[in-house]
């Protein structure tokens, strides 16, 4: 059993993922700064409060004039505490958005890595191997190869072979 789980935890699927999340945990601090501290002042700015993420209707029980969303909570009050709902909106869509931008970003360095071994691929010209087949194919067809000679192709003979005679 403990080898199992050894085996299990070695794979590189599950470090990968332990890795995202220690990485996510952090992310999801400097978001939670980010919303705090950047835009919901801007909010606050433009809804006329100070405090967005405080904002709350007492739906049952009664809370003193004024008082903070822990107060409110405190003195015995049903809250709906739609402040927090929108900062935790906030955070979801910065969030969503800068993972949007990693993907992106990720799946446009490997659609330049492909074009490049694509292009890469192509001037190389045709692998040996196809090469063969396509000899191959030709003469089951009864027909003559074309010859074909690529870029750095050496047409000399090896030394000390005897020069190919043309077909008769």
């Amino acid at each position: 059993m403990i080898k199992e789980f050894r085996d299990f935890i070695a794979k590189g699927n599950v470090m990968d993922m332990a890795v995202g999340i220690i990485i996510g945990a952090a992310f999801t601090a400097i978001v939670t700064s980010m919303v705090d501290d950047l835009v919901n002042p801007v909010l606050s700015l433009i809804t006329g409060n100070t405090d967005f993420s405080g904002n709350y209707i007492v739906l049952k029980g009664t809370a003193p004039d004024g008082a903070s969303l822990v107060a409110a909570k405190e003195a015995g009050a049903t809250v709906w505490a739609y402040g927090s709902f929108i900062t935790a909106v906030i955070n979801f869509l910065i969030i969503a958005f800068v993972v949007f931008l990693l993907v992106k970003g990720v799946n446009r360095i490997k659609e330049a890595a492909m074009r490049k071994q694509e292009a890469e691929t192509s001037a190389a010209g045709a692998s040996t191997e196809a090469l063969l087949a396509e000899i191959r194919d030709l003469l089951a067809a009864g027909q003559t190869p074309r010859t074909v000679v690529r870029p750095g192709d050496d047409l000399a003979p090896a030394p000390g072979a005897t020069p190919a005679r043309p077909p008769v």
